[in-house]
Protein backbone atom coordinates (compact mmCIF):
# COMPACT_ATOMS: atom_id res chain seq x y z
CA UNK A 1 0.00 0.00 0.00
CA UNK A 2 2.89 2.38 0.68
CA UNK A 3 4.05 1.95 -2.91
CA UNK A 4 0.55 2.81 -4.18
CA UNK A 5 0.47 5.97 -2.05
CA UNK A 6 3.91 6.88 -3.36
CA UNK A 7 2.67 6.51 -6.94
CA UNK A 8 -0.35 8.74 -6.26
CA UNK A 9 1.96 11.31 -4.67
CA UNK A 10 4.33 11.16 -7.64
CA UNK A 11 1.43 11.91 -9.95
CA UNK A 12 0.42 14.94 -7.87
CA UNK A 13 4.00 16.22 -7.97
CA UNK A 14 4.23 15.83 -11.75
CA UNK A 15 1.08 17.90 -12.18
CA UNK A 16 2.56 20.84 -10.30
CA UNK A 17 5.06 21.67 -13.04
CA UNK A 18 2.29 23.13 -15.19
CA UNK A 19 0.75 24.98 -12.25
CA UNK A 20 4.05 26.56 -11.19
CA UNK A 21 5.05 27.45 -14.75
CA UNK A 22 1.88 29.42 -15.42
CA UNK A 23 1.77 30.98 -11.95
CA UNK A 24 4.91 33.06 -12.49
CA UNK A 25 4.12 36.80 -12.66
CA UNK A 26 0.40 36.06 -12.69
CA UNK A 27 -1.62 39.07 -11.48
CA UNK A 28 -4.38 38.67 -8.93
CA UNK A 29 -6.80 40.48 -11.24
CA UNK A 30 -6.36 41.64 -14.83
CA UNK A 31 -8.24 42.26 -18.05
CA UNK A 32 -8.35 39.76 -20.87
CA UNK A 33 -5.72 41.44 -23.09
CA UNK A 34 -3.11 41.41 -20.33
CA UNK A 35 -3.82 37.81 -19.42
CA UNK A 36 -3.67 36.52 -23.00
CA UNK A 37 -0.40 38.36 -23.58
CA UNK A 38 1.08 36.72 -20.47
CA UNK A 39 -0.40 33.37 -21.44
CA UNK A 40 1.32 33.50 -24.83
CA UNK A 41 4.72 34.10 -23.26
CA UNK A 42 4.18 31.06 -21.00
CA UNK A 43 2.87 28.70 -23.69
CA UNK A 44 4.57 25.31 -23.46
CA UNK A 45 4.32 21.81 -24.86
CA UNK A 46 6.28 20.22 -22.01
CA UNK A 47 4.27 21.24 -18.95
CA UNK A 48 0.93 20.00 -20.39
CA UNK A 49 2.65 16.68 -21.12
CA UNK A 50 3.79 16.46 -17.49
CA UNK A 51 0.33 17.47 -16.31
CA UNK A 52 -1.44 14.75 -18.27
CA UNK A 53 1.19 12.18 -17.36
CA UNK A 54 0.69 13.07 -13.70
CA UNK A 55 -3.05 12.50 -13.99
CA UNK A 56 -2.51 8.98 -15.32
CA UNK A 57 0.19 8.22 -12.75
CA UNK A 58 -2.39 9.06 -10.11
CA UNK A 59 -4.85 6.71 -11.78
CA UNK A 60 -2.26 3.90 -11.63
CA UNK A 61 -1.73 4.58 -7.94
CA UNK A 62 -5.48 4.39 -7.33
CA UNK A 63 -5.61 1.08 -9.24
CA UNK A 64 -2.93 -0.27 -6.92
CA UNK A 65 -4.85 0.93 -3.87
CA UNK A 66 -8.04 -0.74 -5.12
CA UNK A 67 -6.54 -4.15 -4.35
CA UNK A 68 -6.27 -3.40 -0.61
CA UNK A 69 -9.76 -4.06 0.68
CA UNK A 70 -13.34 -2.81 0.11
CA UNK A 71 -12.88 0.64 1.60
CA UNK A 72 -9.91 1.45 -0.61
CA UNK A 73 -11.68 -0.09 -3.58
CA UNK A 74 -14.59 2.33 -3.05
CA UNK A 75 -12.16 5.21 -2.55
CA UNK A 76 -10.36 4.24 -5.76
CA UNK A 77 -13.62 4.27 -7.71
CA UNK A 78 -14.35 7.81 -6.54
CA UNK A 79 -10.76 8.98 -6.94
CA UNK A 80 -10.43 7.67 -10.47
CA UNK A 81 -13.80 9.16 -11.48
CA UNK A 82 -12.42 12.52 -10.35
CA UNK A 83 -9.23 11.93 -12.39
CA UNK A 84 -11.31 11.14 -15.48
CA UNK A 85 -13.28 14.32 -14.93
CA UNK A 86 -10.00 16.25 -14.65
CA UNK A 87 -8.75 14.70 -17.88
CA UNK A 88 -11.95 15.70 -19.66
CA UNK A 89 -11.58 19.30 -18.56
CA UNK A 90 -7.88 19.49 -19.48
CA UNK A 91 -8.72 18.23 -22.96
CA UNK A 92 -11.49 20.84 -23.13
CA UNK A 93 -8.79 23.52 -23.12
CA UNK A 94 -6.88 21.58 -25.78
CA UNK A 95 -10.05 21.76 -27.89
CA UNK A 96 -9.89 25.54 -27.47
CA UNK A 97 -6.23 25.49 -28.50
CA UNK A 98 -4.80 26.84 -25.23
CA UNK A 99 -3.49 23.74 -23.46
CA UNK A 100 -0.17 23.59 -25.32
CA UNK A 101 1.92 25.88 -27.51
CA UNK A 102 0.94 24.56 -30.93
CA UNK A 103 -2.26 23.33 -32.51
CA UNK A 104 -0.67 20.00 -33.32
CA UNK A 105 0.44 19.50 -29.72
CA UNK A 106 -3.04 20.38 -28.46
CA UNK A 107 -4.61 17.80 -30.74
CA UNK A 108 -2.06 15.04 -30.07
CA UNK A 109 -2.11 15.47 -26.30
CA UNK A 110 -5.91 15.44 -26.17
CA UNK A 111 -6.16 12.37 -28.41
CA UNK A 112 -3.37 10.35 -26.76
CA UNK A 113 -4.10 11.10 -23.10
CA UNK A 114 -7.88 11.61 -23.03
CA UNK A 115 -9.93 10.86 -26.13
CA UNK A 116 -8.33 7.54 -27.03
CA UNK A 117 -8.16 6.00 -23.52
CA UNK A 118 -11.61 7.25 -22.49
CA UNK A 119 -13.17 6.52 -25.91
CA UNK A 120 -14.46 10.05 -26.35
CA UNK A 121 -14.25 10.09 -30.14
CA UNK A 122 -12.14 12.35 -32.38
CA UNK A 123 -10.97 15.70 -31.05
CA UNK A 124 -12.01 17.39 -34.31
CA UNK A 125 -15.61 16.30 -33.78
CA UNK A 126 -15.63 17.58 -30.22
CA UNK A 127 -14.08 20.87 -31.30
CA UNK A 128 -16.76 21.39 -33.93
CA UNK A 129 -19.56 20.51 -31.53
CA UNK A 130 -18.21 22.55 -28.63
CA UNK A 131 -16.46 25.55 -30.17
CA UNK A 132 -18.61 26.10 -33.25
CA UNK A 133 -22.00 24.77 -32.18
CA UNK A 134 -22.15 25.39 -28.42
CA UNK A 135 -20.20 28.53 -27.56
CA UNK A 136 -21.92 31.04 -29.88
CA UNK A 137 -25.33 29.44 -29.27
CA UNK A 138 -25.33 28.60 -25.55
CA UNK A 139 -28.92 28.09 -24.23
CA UNK A 140 -30.41 28.51 -27.72
CA UNK A 141 -32.37 25.87 -29.61
CA UNK A 142 -29.34 25.11 -31.79
CA UNK A 143 -27.09 24.39 -28.78
CA UNK A 144 -26.25 20.64 -28.76
CA UNK A 145 -25.85 20.74 -24.98
CA UNK A 146 -29.41 21.99 -24.54
CA UNK A 147 -30.60 19.20 -26.82
CA UNK A 148 -28.78 16.72 -24.59
CA UNK A 149 -30.50 18.09 -21.50
CA UNK A 150 -33.87 17.80 -23.18
CA UNK A 151 -33.23 14.21 -24.18
CA UNK A 152 -32.54 13.46 -20.52
CA UNK A 153 -36.01 14.72 -19.61
CA UNK A 154 -35.35 18.36 -18.72
CA UNK A 155 -38.18 19.87 -20.75
CA UNK A 156 -40.89 22.41 -20.03
CA UNK A 157 -43.69 20.87 -18.00
CA UNK A 158 -41.54 18.16 -16.44
CA UNK A 159 -42.87 16.68 -13.21
CA UNK A 160 -41.02 16.56 -9.91
CA UNK A 161 -40.05 12.85 -10.20
CA UNK A 162 -38.98 13.34 -13.81
CA UNK A 163 -36.84 16.30 -12.81
CA UNK A 164 -35.21 14.34 -9.97
CA UNK A 165 -34.44 11.45 -12.31
CA UNK A 166 -32.93 13.84 -14.85
CA UNK A 167 -30.50 15.17 -12.23
CA UNK A 168 -28.96 11.68 -12.00
CA UNK A 169 -29.51 10.81 -15.65
CA UNK A 170 -26.11 9.05 -16.16
CA UNK A 171 -26.97 6.63 -13.32
CA UNK A 172 -30.35 5.64 -14.81
CA UNK A 173 -30.76 2.77 -17.30
CA UNK A 174 -31.38 5.22 -20.12
CA UNK A 175 -28.35 7.24 -19.13
CA UNK A 176 -26.11 4.18 -18.91
CA UNK A 177 -27.29 3.12 -22.35
CA UNK A 178 -26.44 6.59 -23.65
CA UNK A 179 -22.95 6.40 -22.15
CA UNK A 180 -22.29 2.96 -23.66
CA UNK A 181 -23.65 4.11 -27.03
CA UNK A 182 -21.34 7.13 -26.89
CA UNK A 183 -18.33 4.92 -26.18
CA UNK A 184 -19.28 2.60 -29.03
CA UNK A 185 -19.60 5.58 -31.37
CA UNK A 186 -16.21 6.84 -30.24
CA UNK A 187 -14.62 3.53 -31.22
CA UNK A 188 -15.95 3.66 -34.77
CA UNK A 189 -14.80 5.62 -37.78
CA UNK A 190 -11.30 6.39 -39.06
CA UNK A 191 -8.56 4.75 -37.01
CA UNK A 192 -11.03 2.42 -35.32
CA UNK A 193 -8.40 -0.23 -34.62
CA UNK A 194 -6.25 2.00 -32.42
CA UNK A 195 -9.27 3.69 -30.89
CA UNK A 196 -10.31 0.23 -29.70
CA UNK A 197 -6.77 -0.91 -28.85
CA UNK A 198 -6.05 1.89 -26.40
CA UNK A 199 -9.05 1.26 -24.07
CA UNK A 200 -8.25 -2.47 -24.25
CA UNK A 201 -4.67 -1.75 -23.19
CA UNK A 202 -6.01 0.47 -20.42
CA UNK A 203 -8.17 -2.39 -19.13
CA UNK A 204 -5.15 -4.70 -19.15
CA UNK A 205 -3.09 -2.12 -17.27
CA UNK A 206 -5.80 -1.76 -14.62
CA UNK A 207 -5.90 -5.53 -14.12
CA UNK A 208 -2.11 -5.79 -13.86
CA UNK A 209 -1.98 -2.91 -11.34
CA UNK A 210 -4.78 -4.03 -9.04
CA UNK A 211 -6.47 -7.16 -10.29
CA UNK A 212 -10.24 -7.51 -10.69
CA UNK A 213 -11.04 -4.77 -8.14
CA UNK A 214 -9.06 -2.28 -10.22
CA UNK A 215 -10.61 -3.42 -13.49
CA UNK A 216 -14.20 -3.37 -12.22
CA UNK A 217 -14.17 -0.51 -9.72
CA UNK A 218 -11.12 1.38 -10.93
CA UNK A 219 -12.09 1.49 -14.60
CA UNK A 220 -15.56 0.25 -15.52
CA UNK A 221 -17.55 1.81 -12.66
CA UNK A 222 -15.81 5.21 -12.93
CA UNK A 223 -16.02 5.31 -16.73
CA UNK A 224 -19.59 4.08 -17.06
CA UNK A 225 -21.23 5.61 -13.98
CA UNK A 226 -19.32 7.96 -11.71
CA UNK A 227 -17.39 10.11 -14.17
CA UNK A 228 -20.45 10.63 -16.43
CA UNK A 229 -22.43 11.77 -13.37
CA UNK A 230 -19.72 14.29 -12.39
CA UNK A 231 -19.62 15.60 -15.97
CA UNK A 232 -23.43 15.82 -15.99
CA UNK A 233 -23.49 17.92 -12.83
CA UNK A 234 -20.90 20.23 -14.34
CA UNK A 235 -23.11 20.67 -17.40
CA UNK A 236 -26.09 21.59 -15.22
CA UNK A 237 -24.20 24.45 -13.57
CA UNK A 238 -22.75 26.02 -16.71
CA UNK A 239 -25.78 28.06 -17.78
CA UNK A 240 -29.26 29.22 -16.85
CA UNK A 241 -30.36 26.74 -19.48
CA UNK A 242 -34.12 27.16 -19.31
CA UNK A 243 -34.61 30.85 -18.48
CA UNK A 244 -31.62 32.77 -19.85
CA UNK A 245 -31.69 36.55 -20.01
CA UNK A 246 -30.73 37.11 -23.63
CA UNK A 247 -28.62 40.21 -24.04
CA UNK A 248 -26.58 41.90 -26.74
CA UNK A 249 -23.34 43.79 -26.27
CA UNK A 250 -19.85 42.69 -25.32
CA UNK A 251 -19.07 38.99 -24.85
CA UNK A 252 -19.17 39.44 -21.06
CA UNK A 253 -22.55 41.20 -21.23
CA UNK A 254 -23.99 38.46 -23.43
CA UNK A 255 -22.68 35.68 -21.19
CA UNK A 256 -23.76 37.41 -17.96
CA UNK A 257 -27.36 36.74 -18.93
CA UNK A 258 -26.97 33.06 -19.72
CA UNK A 259 -24.16 31.88 -17.42
CA UNK A 260 -24.07 31.38 -13.68
CA UNK A 261 -21.33 31.51 -11.04
CA UNK A 262 -21.61 28.78 -8.41
CA UNK A 263 -20.37 29.27 -4.80
CA UNK A 264 -19.15 32.88 -5.14
CA UNK A 265 -19.42 33.44 -1.37
CA UNK A 266 -18.41 30.03 0.01
CA UNK A 267 -14.69 29.40 -0.33
CA UNK A 268 -14.83 25.93 1.20
CA UNK A 269 -17.45 24.61 -1.24
CA UNK A 270 -15.72 26.39 -4.11
CA UNK A 271 -12.41 24.70 -3.22
CA UNK A 272 -14.04 21.27 -2.99
CA UNK A 273 -15.78 21.74 -6.34
CA UNK A 274 -12.62 23.03 -8.03
CA UNK A 275 -10.64 20.00 -6.86
CA UNK A 276 -13.24 17.41 -7.79
CA UNK A 277 -16.16 17.93 -10.20
CA UNK A 278 -15.48 21.48 -11.47
CA UNK A 279 -11.70 21.34 -12.06
CA UNK A 280 -9.34 23.31 -14.26
CA UNK A 281 -11.38 26.46 -14.50
CA UNK A 282 -14.82 24.90 -14.84
CA UNK A 283 -15.92 26.69 -11.67
CA UNK A 284 -15.27 29.88 -13.67
CA UNK A 285 -17.38 28.89 -16.65
CA UNK A 286 -18.80 32.41 -16.94
CA UNK A 287 -15.32 33.89 -17.43
CA UNK A 288 -14.48 31.09 -19.85
CA UNK A 289 -17.66 31.65 -21.87
CA UNK A 290 -16.94 35.36 -22.12
CA UNK A 291 -13.33 34.79 -23.21
CA UNK A 292 -12.74 31.18 -24.38
CA UNK A 293 -9.13 31.88 -25.39
CA UNK A 294 -8.01 32.25 -21.76
CA UNK A 295 -6.33 29.23 -20.16
CA UNK A 296 -7.76 27.98 -16.86
CA UNK A 297 -4.79 29.31 -14.86
CA UNK A 298 -5.89 32.88 -15.56
CA UNK A 299 -9.67 32.57 -15.27
CA UNK A 300 -9.77 33.52 -11.53
CA UNK A 301 -7.89 36.75 -12.30
CA UNK A 302 -10.25 37.49 -15.20
CA UNK A 303 -13.29 36.64 -13.08
CA UNK A 304 -12.39 39.44 -10.65
CA UNK A 305 -12.49 41.97 -13.50
CA UNK A 306 -15.88 40.90 -14.84
CA UNK A 307 -19.19 42.08 -13.52
CA UNK A 308 -21.03 39.26 -11.77
CA UNK A 309 -23.41 37.20 -13.92
CA UNK A 310 -27.11 37.57 -13.21
CA UNK A 311 -27.33 34.32 -11.26
CA UNK A 312 -24.82 33.58 -8.48
CA UNK A 313 -26.21 30.54 -6.62
CA UNK A 314 -24.85 29.40 -3.30
CA UNK A 315 -25.92 25.78 -3.66
CA UNK A 316 -26.24 23.03 -6.23
CA UNK A 317 -29.28 20.99 -5.15
CA UNK A 318 -30.88 22.38 -1.98
CA UNK A 319 -31.97 25.88 -1.04
CA UNK A 320 -33.95 28.79 -2.38
CA UNK A 321 -31.01 30.02 -4.45
CA UNK A 322 -29.82 26.60 -5.63
CA UNK A 323 -29.21 25.73 -9.26
CA UNK A 324 -31.68 22.85 -9.09
CA UNK A 325 -34.43 25.10 -7.68
CA UNK A 326 -33.99 27.62 -10.48
CA UNK A 327 -33.98 24.98 -13.22
CA UNK A 328 -37.04 23.32 -11.70
CA UNK A 329 -38.95 26.59 -11.46
CA UNK A 330 -38.13 27.47 -15.06
CA UNK A 331 -39.39 24.11 -16.31
CA UNK A 332 -42.34 23.51 -13.99
CA UNK A 333 -44.94 25.73 -15.62
CA UNK A 334 -44.11 24.72 -19.19
CA UNK A 335 -43.20 28.23 -20.32
CA UNK A 336 -39.42 27.93 -20.55
CA UNK A 337 -38.32 28.73 -24.09
CA UNK A 338 -35.06 29.72 -25.75
CA UNK A 339 -36.01 31.30 -29.07
CA UNK A 340 -33.25 31.82 -31.60
CA UNK A 341 -34.46 35.32 -32.37
CA UNK A 342 -33.85 36.51 -28.83
CA UNK A 343 -30.12 36.03 -28.90
CA UNK A 344 -28.99 38.97 -30.96
CA UNK A 345 -26.14 38.57 -33.44
CA UNK A 346 -24.07 35.40 -33.29
CA UNK A 347 -20.48 36.08 -32.32
CA UNK A 348 -17.43 34.06 -33.27
CA UNK A 349 -15.57 32.42 -30.37
CA UNK A 350 -12.20 33.97 -29.66
CA UNK A 351 -10.43 30.60 -29.34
Amino acid sequence: MLLALAVVTAGVVLRQADRVHFARDRPQAADVAELIALQRTRASNLTPLLLLTGQWVQVIGWWMLAAHGPLLTAAAAAGIAVQFRHLQEISHFAVHGVLARTGRANRLLAEAFVHHPLALGPVAVRRRRHVRDHHPNATLDSDPNLAELRRAGLRPGTTGPQFAAALIHPLTPRGIYSTVAGIAAGLRGPGAWHRAAVPAALAAAAYLAGGWPALLFGLLVPRLLLYPQLAWLSLLVEHTWFDPDHRTGSPAEVEAGRCLRLYPRNRALAAIAASTWLPYGDLYHYAHSAHPAVRWNYLPALDLRLAAPHFTPGALLVGADSVARRHRAALADGTAVTPLSAAGPTRTPTA
